[in-house]
């Protein structure tokens, strides 16, 4: 029995960060250093946290619903944006508007950025969403609009027209260790103000989902193991400062539930791409104008590469770019981007999403073995540094009217506005005449002006040369169907 409490009592030493001598039954003593105690009160950063964190539901009528988002990345369940039901149907409610219906077609989450209602979420969580509504922690209810989206990095922003809000603290997701505590907040399955632990379980985790596209999306997530669920989508990553490292954007699963395993989005990338959008209306973004692949075994023994045994092996580089411009050849090794080590191409694109074109940046790379540093100006994928502008509503060259009910009734229609006002401008160029009412555009249905500028923004943000829209409708006075194909690429 004394044996026995003595392991007791020399635990609750080891509990307590204390070193402490045990005696064996030869009588020797064996010191034993004890790991200092951590840190594991997560109170402070949950009561912060939840207030700055917010409920976003969104709605569309149900033949719009039927054609919502699917799943890009197949075996990667994205949270609940408008891509699908809510398990939970009892949360599933009607909300009418201009004498239309409409249904909850998605639950997520958002953090509140600014004092002013600027909330940033996930793209997903958004996309092909009629109307947003927003519910606060202090159960206020808003109306949101959508300011921006960038569907590479699955962003979004969206406002709500309210003052004295409590922006959340952005930390510095670089500083992020694995094996850091960290908590989740949001929403899964309706459950408001939820809060989840767990530790980082890896940093730079690429999904694979731009490995062979080209594109520059995001690659680069926080790994974490904290419990997330449909709903938790663009929720809040935060460490036990309540310091925001990442948006909350996916899980590794094949219930579509968590199964172990979530990622967020680093702050660093989601700092640039909100800021970008408020600013500009869209993301700049900067490109290296060439192909990588990662070092391995065979490649390095492939090209007799000793130097190094991480890195990114160059390729196919394009006139005119920000390669061309560093000097790089095929088959040189780049191990850092502005002193800070690229092992792998998550962690490339991850530092190329910090800067815009016209930036500076230097490059560190091993060519025949031997180390070189170099330094240009990053560039656009038109190799320029330009800045990218969202285009200017205004240049259509009319307005959106609501339709009356009568109007609606008469024809039996669920979506439309029509077009007043118009001048010279895009439509009129198109040939589309006063008092057209249009249904869809480019397959969308629109009641709203508002629903046009953002198909139109949308539009603009592609990086499609071929910039049309594409209106379905008709003259209320013929009642006949008409097409209409608006340019916007300017040609």
């Amino acid at each position: 029995m004394i044996k026995k409490y003595f392991l007791v009592a020399s635990l609750a030493l080891i509990s307590a960060g204390m070193a402490f001598a045990t005696q064996t039954e030869e009588g020797r003593f064996i010191r034993t250093a004890a790991t200092p105690s951590f840190e594991t009160d997560f109170t402070k950063a949950a009561e912060s946290t939840v207030n700055e964190v917010v409920c976003i539901k969104s709605f569309a009528s149900p033949r719009q619903q039927n054609s919502m988002f699917q799943d890009p990345f197949g075996m990667f369940d994205f949270f609940f944006g408008p891509q699908g039901q809510q398990p939970q149907q009892r949360n599933q409610r009607r909300h009418k508007k201009n004498d239309d219906d409409y249904v909850q077609s998605g639950l997520g989450s958002g953090v509140i950025v600014s004092e002013d209602g600027y909330i940033v979420t996930n793209n997903h969580v958004v996309a092909n969403s009629e109307k947003l509504e927003v519910l606060l922690n202090d159960n206020s209810t808003y109306d949101a609009r959508i300011i921006g989206t960038d569907e590479a990095t699955d962003l979004a922003l969206i406002k709500i027209d309210a003052k004295g809000l409590s922006p959340i603290t952005f930390g510095d997701s670089e500083a992020v260790k694995v094996g850091e505590w960290v908590l989740a907040v949001g929403n899964p399955f309706g459950f408001n103000s939820t809060v989840t632990a767990g530790i980082v379980s890896a940093k730079a985790r690429s999904l694979g989902t731009n490995s062979t596209s080209g594109n520059i999306g995001i690659e680069s997530f926080i790994q974490t193991d904290a419990a997330l669920n449909p709903g938790n989508s663009g929720g809040a990553l935060v460490n036990l400062k309540g310091e925001l490292i990442g948006i909350n954007s996916a899980i590794y699963s094949n219930t579509g539930s968590y199964s172990g395993f979530s990622f967020a989005i680093p702050t660093t990338i989601v700092k640039k791409v909100i800021t970008d959008i408020r600013q500009y209306g869209t993301v700049q973004r900067a490109v290296l104008g060439c192909t990588v692949r990662e070092l391995d075994a065979k490649l390095a023994k492939e090209n007799d590469i000793t130097a190094t045994k991480t890195g990114l092996v160059v390729g196919n580089i394009s006139p005119r770019s920000t390669a061309k411009e560093l000097g790089l050849q095929d088959g040189d090794v780049i191990t850092a981007l502005n002193n800070v080590a690229v092992k792998n191409r998550a962690e490339l694109v991850e530092q190329l999403n910090k800067f815009r074109p016209g930036d500076k940046i230097s490059i560190t790379y091993y060519r025949d073995n031997k180390k070189h540093t170099s330094t240009a100006t990053l560039r656009n994928t038109q190799g320029n540094t330009e800045i990218t502008k969202a285009g200017d509503f205004s240049e259509l060259g009319c307005a959106f009217m609501k339709i009356s009910k009568e109007v609606r009734e008469e024809f039996g229609l669920r979506s439309g506005v029509q077009v007043t006002g118009i001048q010279k401008g895009l439509f009129r160029d198109a040939g589309v005449k006063e008092g057209f009412i249009i249904e869809a555009i480019n397959g969308t249905a629109v009641n709203s002006s508002d629903d046009v500028e953002y198909i139109y923004n949308s539009i603009m943000k592609d990086d499609d040369d071929d910039k049309v829209m594409f209106l379905t409708g008709f003259y209320p006075s013929t009642g006949r169907k008409y097409y209409y194909a608006v340019n916007l690429s300017g040609n």
